[in-house]
């Protein structure tokens, strides 16, 4: 009996086969870093809106006539605090948010004895630290992002991703929240 046209056949059928369960676990595994590293991105979202509380509260202690400035800024961290929309909708709430708490640290410019505060500078040099964390775990969010988007657009793996509902995701567009780092002159004011 010759196997020769039994070998070819499971061939053709074979290495399609694996290519298509290769490739489709390839997806899988992309898109369980995608979720990982969204979770990441969501981790440090909320160190940064742990923060904004106390800042608030900090500033009004020294300067409780901007009570508006200080609500709006409330108010922008409970919006993105809440946001639990599409990843493109999550960036602008924190772009917004970051608009505001720039603003607000603008205003702090005017205070001498806060920017003094110790812990004003404490929370001032944590928010520096938050703003970096966040950064480092978007642009890694966003690496995973463009893997998986190469996938779905490439041939062959676009087609496996159009049978198996692979679609293209939003790269998280966040405004990155200028803080300067405190001064070693603030540094060194004593409690």
């Amino acid at each position: 009996m010759n196997m020769a046209p039994l070998l070819v056949a499971l061939g053709l059928i074979g290495v399609p086969l694996i290519w298509f369960l290769g490739t489709y676990n390839g997806f899988i595994r992309i898109q369980n870093h995608l979720r990982e590293s969204w979770s990441n991105v969501d981790t440090e979202l909320q160190r940064r809106h742990d923060l904004i509380p106390n800042l608030v509260r900090t500033v009004q202690g020294y300067a409780s006539h901007e009570k508006e400035m200080l609500e709006e800024v409330t108010r922008l961290r409970n919006d993105a605090f809440s946001a639990q929309g599409q990843i493109a909708e999550r960036g602008q709430q924190e772009s917004r948010l970051v608009q505001g708490m720039e603003r607000l640290l603008m205003r702090v410019e005017a205070y001498p004895d806060l920017k003094a505060d110790r812990h004003f500078l404490d929370l001032q040099r944590e928010l520096v630290r938050t703003e970096d964390r966040i950064q480092h775990v978007r642009r890694i969010h966003n690496a995973n992002v463009r893997d998986f988007n190469n996938r779905v657009e490439m041939f062959p793996s676009s087609v496996v991703a159009g049978m198996n509902g692979f679609e293209l995701q939003p790269y998280f567009e966040i405004k990155r929240l200028e803080v300067r780092e405190v001064s070693s002159v603030a540094q060194s004011v004593p409690d």
